[in-house]
């Protein structure tokens, strides 16, 4: 939940790049009911304050609720494999930019055999590997493990997110791990689950699918041992009070308050 706090801090900007905090709702009506136009049609409104506040967070919200989703799987992994070090969940490579400057790309999750210490779940964690290499056409002869990018839902179709992507998952092929995509959320389109798959990726949606080789919920419980599905049944309530509060704070006429 902690991630999520984060859009709180958000002020819409209104085209001013020079204020970085961000107006107030009292500054937006000062803004606004300096500029002629926007005055005499009635822009000036504490509505319109929080149409453009609403605007701005809904990509914060999901960018947040993707964060912690990330910290949890980490932790999922971290806590079944029986790791010794939390570094060991998470995997990252360097490339160069244009300009020729080195830069680190991470992925958010990792599992690494040599450094699973759970013996059962080693075992579950080899026969899934082999049997996703059958599924997606490629030897599976060579792999050190699996990394994982994590997403909480996948709603858009840019181009651009996809072929980054497809990027990570070569550069993985390269150093011998399986690239996997898990969403928290059922929602993706089917072409970018087959475009993904194409390119010889795995993909786990959050679904009630049975199978750990389509669910992510099934894939948690069945090769990790933990049962994922349960947790979010469990906190439910506690989750949807916080969540259904901060969204009043964000998409309100008012001051969000911490």
């Amino acid at each position: 939940m902690e991630p999520l706090y984060e859009c709180l801090n958000y002020k819409p900007k209104f085209g001013h790049s020079a204020k970085e905090e961000g107006y107030t709702l009292d500054e937006f009506l000062q803004l606004y009911g300096e500029d002629p136009f926007y005055s005499w049609i009635g822009l000036d409104s504490p509505y319109m304050f929080a149409a453009h506040k609403a605007a701005g967070c809904m990509t914060s919200v999901y960018r947040q609720i993707g964060i912690g989703c990330e910290r949890l799987f980490r932790q999922i992994i971290f806590d079944t494999t029986g790791y010794e070090d939390y570094a060991s969940t998470q995997w990252s490579y360097k490339t160069k930019t244009q300009a020729g400057k080195e830069k680190a790309l991470a992925l958010d999750g990792r599992l690494e055999i040599a450094d699973i210490r759970n013996n059962d779940v080693k075992k579950r964690v080899k026969k899934w590997m082999s049997k996703s290499c059958e599924q997606l056409g490629i030897d599976d002869k060579g792999f050190k493990g699996a990394v994982f990018e994590v997403r909480q839902g996948f709603k858009s179709k840019d181009s651009k997110r996809q072929n980054g992507d497809i990027d990570n998952a070569t550069v993985a092929y390269a150093y011998h791990y399986i690239p996997v995509f898990s969403i928290f959320s059922s929602q993706i389109d089917n072409d970018i689950v087959l475009r993904y798959k194409n390119s010889r990726c795995c993909v786990l949606v959050g679904n009630m699918n049975k199978s750990p080789y389509v669910s992510l919920f099934s894939f948690c419980k069945e090769i990790l041992g933990y049962d994922l599905a349960e947790f979010f049944k469990t906190n439910s309530p506690y989750i949807r009070n916080k969540v259904g509060t901060l969204l009043e704070q964000l998409f309100s006429v008012h001051e969000a308050k911490k």
